[in-house]
């Protein structure tokens, strides 16, 4: 890990994917098929879900966090890499959770401000800005024993596209793309399955 700003203190976490997302056409122009990929995240007594977006319906969050001896009750915190609805339209599934963004923490009423930058939701996971998708785009770092897995809008999926149709800072990307390459050895992007970042990695 080559910048040490983001080393983690920790590397305890346990990640899973509860669902591969996906950006494609639909039946008809006016129609798109779009599903975020979302991750789950144990550290400790720490329950960590990573864009609850859109998907087919509830039950492919539900099942396989099922699967994995988790109930929706028992997700201590939510994280949303930015704020469109395809990665924060279930986020209602988990009503105990604290919600994280790129400046606040939610809970309940209550809403605390705080820089997203280098704030730890456990010793194994932290967040950092990487803005680009959109301007408050931030990535989740979770250290696990196998390396650093970085969940991020970065990029949509391991095939591309290289450059983001919908960015909102073209430049923003390429070089938060650098930042995340020099730590990660896992990436699972927006809307794919994790892919190991190598030399043929949009950059």
């Amino acid at each position: 890990m080559a910048n040490e700003n983001n080393m983690l203190p920790a590397s305890s976490a346990e990640v899973h994917i509860l669902f591969n997302g996906y950006a494609r056409d639909g039946e008809t122009p006016a129609v798109s098929r779009v599903a975020s990929t979302i991750g789950f995240v144990r550290d400790g007594a720490i329950r960590v879900i990573i864009d609850p977006g859109m998907t087919p319906d509830q039950n492919a969050i539900l099942a396989p966090l099922a699967a994995l001896g988790e109930s929706p009750l028992s997700i201590t915190d939510v994280v949303f890499s930015h704020h469109h609805p395809d990665h924060t339209l279930n986020a209602a599934l988990f009503p105990n959770a604290r919600f994280h963004d790129y400046w606040a923490i939610y809970h309940g009423d209550t809403w605390e401000d705080r820089p997203a930058e280098g704030y730890d939701l456990a010793p194994s996971i932290r967040l950092i800005e990487t803005p680009g998708h959109t301007l408050q785009d931030i990535t989740t770092l979770v250290g696990t024993p196998g390396g650093i897995v970085a969940f991020t809008h970065l990029w949509w999926s391991a095939e591309g596209p290289a450059d983001d149709p919908l960015a909102a800072d073209m430049q923003a990307i390429h070089i938060n793309r650098e930042r995340v390459l020099q730590i990660a050895t896992l990436i699972v992007p927006g809307h794919g399955a994790p892919f190991t970042p190598g030399e043929t990695t949009p950059r």
